[in-house]
């Protein structure tokens, strides 16, 4: 492969990941013309069209998609490769990019980020805030993190955090009006507030688990919000009842402007962890944030 080939083939993959030139040749300090004459020579040089172009968009062609299936792994294990080389140094240095859900983030990741960054000013951190599934390979992100339940089979997975549970809770005057529910199919009587998935754009089907049975109930209410912030406000005005992670009520519980429902059926699950792919070679600065993020409960 000549050096031009791999420059040629890196403007490639920016110009599908910006989705269009004008994004591209902008993140790249590039001009469109350049960047759509490389593109050019590179069709030209592989003897097959490689993106459909239109005013506002460009999109692979079939060729295309064969090249990125290859391309995306190679030059992230390029990247990877070269990111490695930092181990050579005395002080582990380089960019590690998280993608994370906000309350991993805040119980889990930060902690463990403040400590590393302090005791390491060469290494920098991105923590992506996503409550969606992203794709780490494809965004480039060098890990994710998840609930253990939804880890993806080829990839290697370190628990950093304690088991989980779900809360049901509501006021205490939602009871007196509404009376209690005994089990997860009685939330049809009921109001319930809904939690909107941000990435997904479904509404959450709340998951209760008891003695081995597993139920996903669907439920209804005035009240549907992306933010739990502002569920947790609803449910201590007595507007119905919330389900979230047991962490995010617990001030409210100690303080009784809430109280639990259907405990029974939330019974602890598998915590965080911390996910990569298995070819991925770990610099010396990510093997250092592992050792800090590793749960030894």
């Amino acid at each position: 492969m000549q050096r031009e080939d791999l420059t040629d083939l890196s403007l490639f993959l920016a110009v599908v990941d910006e989705g269009g030139f004008t994004r591209a040749a902008k993140k790249l300090g590039l001009s469109q013309s350049a960047l759509s004459h490389a593109l050019r020579r590179l069709e030209k040089r592989l003897g097959v069209r490689l993106l459909v172009r239109t005013t506002r968009s460009v999109a692979p062609t079939e060729p295309g998609e064969r090249l990125l299936e290859t391309l995306r792994p190679a030059l992230s294990n390029i990247s990877h490769k070269l990111a490695s080389l930092a181990d050579l140094r005395e002080e582990p240095a380089g960019l590690i990019r998280i993608t994370t859900s906000q309350h991993a983030a805040r119980t889990v990741l930060w902690p463990a980020v403040d400590r590393l960054t302090t005791m390491h000013p060469g290494i920098r951190v991105e923590l992506h805030v996503d409550s969606g599934l992203a794709d780490i390979v494809a965004d480039r992100f060098d890990a994710g993190v998840r609930l253990g339940e939804r880890l993806e089979r080829d990839m290697v997975a370190v628990p950093i955090g304690p088991k989980l549970r779900m809360a049901a809770v509501c006021a205490p005057s939602y009871l007196a009006k509404r009376g209690t529910p005994k089990r997860p199919h009685d939330l049809a009587q009921h109001a319930c507030i809904n939690l909107r998935l941000t990435s997904a754009g479904g509404l959450y089907a709340w998951e209760f688990d008891k003695a081995g049975r597993a139920l996903k109930v669907k439920v209804d209410g005035q009240l549907i919000f992306n933010d739990l912030e502002l569920i947790l406000q609803a449910a201590v005005a007595g507007h119905g009842i919330a389900f979230m992670i047991e962490d995010h009520a617990t001030r409210y519980l100690a303080d009784q402007s809430l109280v639990r429902v259907l405990e029974d059926w939330c019974e602890p699950f598998d915590g965080y962890y911390l996910y990569y792919p298995k070819r991925q070679q770990p610099s010396a600065a990510f093997k250092l944030l592992i050792s800090a993020l590793q749960y030894q409960g």
